[in-house]
């Protein structure tokens, strides 16, 4: 199996600086992991356990202010 590598580039274009937090959107892990975004959150979901939660945090929508 071949694995490719992500350029950094990529991956800096997807983090967003909130309020002073480095963040990145579901949407954009699941791309870089090329899954479902549905599959990514339900992979963190499954394993929020191991993780402090400032790592992994939901935002609601309304918050967005979209």
């Amino acid at each position: 199996m071949k694995i490719s590598l992500i350029p950094i580039e990529t991956i800096e274009r997807r983090i967003f600086i909130i309020r002073g937090q480095k963040i990145m959107l579901d949407s954009h892990l699941a791309e870089l992991y090329q899954v479902e975004t549905f599959t990514s959150i339900k992979q963190a979901n499954a394993i929020a356990n191991g993780f402090p939660s400032i790592l992994c945090s939901n935002l609601p929508t309304k918050k967005l202010n979209l």
